[in-house]
């Protein structure tokens, strides 16, 4: 286990109309390459969880989103890296455009029932856990 302090990430389990949950593809390029995951991403210094995770949702998927209600946060070691998960379900505001994927290869609306077929990044099993 590194001897790093954990690094604190958020994650949004973003809800469409129907219930459904939008997860994105990674980039080929980057770790965890072509994996799905929920949006989100690393909390800035001085940051609240929910500032980070609106931010982070605008920026990489140009949307404008409503927290809901937190979920129950975790770690999760990749070995390299240990990170302290911190999960939100989210809609989009009224206002929002609809998603599209500016960091991602590709976006997918998925059941809830159906998430565990989707080939998630580990730390997100636990998020799926939660929600269901």
């Amino acid at each position: 286990m590194p001897l790093t302090a954990p690094v604190p990430v958020v994650a949004a389990v973003l809800l469409d109309r129907d219930g459904r949950v939008l997860v994105a593809q990674r980039p080929p390029h980057k770790h965890l390459a072509l994996k799905w995951e929920f949006p989100g991403g690393k909390v800035d210094a001085g940051e609240s969880p929910e500032a980070a995770l609106v931010r982070e949702l605008r920026e990489e998927l140009g949307i404008a989103a409503e927290i809901v209600r937190p979920l129950p946060h975790f770690q999760h070691d990749y070995g390299t890296v240990v990170i302290d998960m911190i999960p939100f379900i989210c809609r989009l505001a009224v206002d929002s455009a609809a998603p599209h994927p500016h960091e991602h290869v590709a976006l997918r609306w998925v059941a809830p029932a159906h998430l565990r077929e989707v080939d998630l990044a580990a730390a997100d099993l636990p998020v799926v856990a939660a929600l269901l």
